[in-house]
């Protein structure tokens, strides 16, 4: 399922090539530890909603470095909420990729507080055309797009009120499972919406969660493998594209970068044929 351009749920792209330097109100420049600003955003805004406790796992902000012997770097941050961005300029260091990541993390987070940032019926109206459009447009997808755009729409409703950073884990969730085709299983099997939205809220996007469906690539590999395979090397291909192309355009990346790992697990499972 391709929802709305991970550009919609993100900073404007003319907040980007933003750095560490920002201008006080009185005029004076100033220097930002972009980490720690980020992890203290976080926090400030749990304690403001009376979240799990200041400082816990509530407002934890996760950093996930890419291997690499050698630069450029990669670096990958995870918010509350469940939004990721990765480092969106080239990184000589690891510790520069970190800051790159926070960077935009933090801009998303603070364009996030503004109002225009939480569900309401507008904004379900335009998400819901948009993803509509978006699917139009995917010509790589053979999947009908009636059962995941239902149930963006019935999610968005549940979820007014928030905003889309804090729904993000949610709507990657449904992205996989529709990706997945899983969504369309539980349809064939008579499963309302609500059902299923009700279940996967309740549901973390775990470890669990990945090795299953990551099972189910490895079988289709496996029954695949008949005729060739290929089946996990395409998928991981496209994955990795999307995840790059949204990582340097400094986007909300959650969905490409679950895929890639999910799908690089599959293969642990079933490793894929051998190109002749």
């Amino acid at each position: 399922m391709v929802y709305p351009e991970a550009s919609r749920w993100g900073a404007p792209d003319s907040l980007a090539p933003l750095y560490d330097d920002v201008y006080r109100a009185d005029g004076v420049l100033s220097t930002v530890n972009v980490v720690e600003a980020l992890q203290e955003f976080w926090q400030v805004k749990a304690s403001r909603n009376g979240g799990a406790g200041s400082g816990g796992s509530g407002a934890l902000v996760i950093y996930e470095s890419v291997p690499a012997a050698h630069p450029p770097y990669v670096c990958y941050v995870t918010l509350p909420g469940g939004a990721c961005f990765g480092s969106f300029q080239n990184c000589p260091t690891k510790a520069e990729a970190r800051r790159s990541a926070a960077k935009i993390a933090l801009m998303n987070s603070v364009f996030n507080e503004h109002e225009s940032r939480r569900i309401s019926e507008h904004f379900i109206e335009k998400a819901v055309a948009e993803a509509r459009a978006s699917f139009a447009g995917d010509a790589a997808s053979h999947q009908d797009p009636s059962a995941g755009i239902a149930a963006f729409r019935f999610m968005l409703e549940a979820n007014k009120g928030r905003t889309m950073l804090e729904f993000q884990e949610l709507m990657t969730v449904f992205q996989l499972l529709h990706w997945n085709g899983s969504l369309r299983a539980m349809r064939e099997r008579q499963c309302s919406r609500q059902e299923v939205v009700a279940h996967y809220s309740a549901r973390a996007l775990d470890d669990a969660m990945r090795e299953q469906m990551a099972r189910e690539w490895a079988s289709r590999e496996r029954e695949a493998a008949a005729t060739g395979g290929g089946v996990l090397r395409s998928e991981l291909a496209r994955a990795e594209r999307e995840l790059r192309a949204a990582r340097l355009a400094a986007r909300e990346l959650r969905f490409p970068k679950e895929k890639r790992d999910i799908l690089l697990l599959a293969a642990r499972l079933a490793p894929p044929q051998q190109q002749q």
